[in-house]
């Protein structure tokens, strides 16, 4: 049997996190990814009301962002998809999800091909997205991760690309010096359950530490649990990186 390969959740931050010299954007280029047929991205930045997955083969890059500098905007991440593979994934959540879909149209949007064009800038692997469902809950996530255990062993890499913290208001509004105590203490109660694999813990995660100050919104928080849902039984998770971006961003990531 094929070793099943790892699962990981990356908080992207900012768009402008690639023309930035931050401790994550540096961490981004030096993670090291193992080889593998595809990346299936859950992104925070794609929500439709059933799960769907692109199926596009030669996926645009979507820059579904404003108030940048341009060079930003002139970035294009050319990585194949794989229709194939996408059409496969569908098949594995339609007997629980039966409304999930293939899009052939949509491309990448900056929660993938802004990490990725950091950690595997020639592009030389397929990339495929996965929606969220922010009008569903953390449990909804779980199963639909749950679906797609096999494709680890298939030689796809699953990877969450939200964020660990994520209070824009906070970024734009009020400017932080210091990283402020409630983004901590939400930051230490994740990294404890995770730690702990503690699975029940985090799927109560709206009662967390100052949960809704960190995570106006659910988006960037969901995917998640996907990655959590396609590591279930697993016992290990390891922070691979901690550190904190315009002061109230964690961006710390997990590989499970």
């Amino acid at each position: 049997m094929t070793t099943p390969l790892p699962t990981y959740f990356i908080s992207h931050g900012a768009p402008d996190i690639v023309l930035r010299d931050t401790p994550a954007a540096q961490f981004l280029r030096d993670l090291k990814l193992p080889k593998a047929k595809a990346i299936l991205v859950v992104s925070a930045h794609w929500m439709t009301e059933e799960p769907m997955v692109t199926a596009h083969p030669h996926p645009s890059t979507i820059h579904d962002f404003g108030g940048f500098p341009k060079p930003l905007y002139d970035m294009q991440y050319p990585a194949l998809g794989d229709a194939l593979l996408a059409a496969e994934t569908v098949n594995h959540l339609t007997s629980v999800f039966p409304l999930s879909a293939l899009d052939a149209k949509r491309g990448l949007d900056h929660g993938a091909w802004i990490p990725l064009i950091l950690t595997e800038p020639k592009a030389t692997i397929p990339v495929l997205q996965l929606s969220i469902q922010p009008h569903r809950d953390a449990q909804h996530h779980y199963e639909v991760g749950k679906r797609l255990r096999d494709l680890r062993e298939k030689g796809v890499i699953i990877m969450a690309s939200g964020n660990a913290t994520h209070n824009l208001r906070a970024v734009f509004g009020q400017r932080y010096e210091e990283t402020p105590a409630q983004v901590t203490r939400f930051n230490d109660w994740l990294h404890d359950a995770m730690i702990a694999r503690d699975d029940a813990e985090l799927m109560r995660w709206e009662k967390a530490p100052d949960a809704a100050w960190n995570h106006p919104t659910n988006d960037h928080f969901l995917p998640l649990f996907t990655v959590l849902g396609a590591m279930v039984g697993s016992k290990s998770a390891e922070r691979i990186h901690e550190s904190f971006d315009y002061s109230v961003l964690s961006m710390d990531a997990y590989q499970l």
